[in-house]
Order: structure tokens, then C-alpha cells, then sequence
């Protein structure tokens, strides 16, 4: 693998464990795209820093259960500012 993409791996992953961030959101900070991001967390980070991966790994799990939360928060602020008839 390229030293550069085991770099971003490994600074990706830092980031997700330290920030909680999702996957989305790394990717706008890092510039790549969300399956980018989601490759080198999930796949690639395995191989290269299994002790980093576990901890993304429960990051990621997290953000998965609270996914339905989230877009529910998002839609109610969509529709809040509309004029009730």
C-alpha cells in the first residue's frame, strides 16, 4: 500500500476517534469523498493499526445508532419554519 494512503488512514482515523465525527464529515475536512473515507476506516486501517480501527470501529457504531436522530432533528428543523394553515 502507498505510504501516502496509510498516512491519510491513520490521520482520518485520529480524527474520527478524537472528534466522534462522521464519516461525512471527515470527508469535507479531508476533501475526499464519504466512500473514500469509509474504505480507508473500515478495510484499510484494519491492515495497517487494528488498536486504531477497534476504536474508530465503536466511533462508527455509534453514529450508525444515532443516524435516525439525527435526520428526524433535520427534517422537524426543515418543516419548523413553514406557516401552519
Amino acid at each position: 500500500m502507498n505510504a501516502n494512503v496509510e498516512k491519510r488512514c491513520i490521520e482520518i482515523g485520529e480524527y474520527i476517534r478524537d472528534t466522534g465525527a462522521t464519516v461525512r464529515q471527515a470527508g469535507a475536512v479531508f476533501g475526499i469523498s464519504k466512500s473514500t473515507v469509509h474504505i480507508d476506516v473500515t478495510k484499510r486501517l484494519y491492515e495497517i493499526d487494528k488498536t486504531l480501527y477497534d476504536e474508530v470501529a465503536k466511533v462508527l457504531q455509534e453514529n450508525k445508532a444515532e443516524r435516525h436522530i439525527r435526520g428526524g432533528n433535520a427534517t422537524k428543523k426543515k418543516y419548523s419554519g413553514y406557516k401552519k394553515n
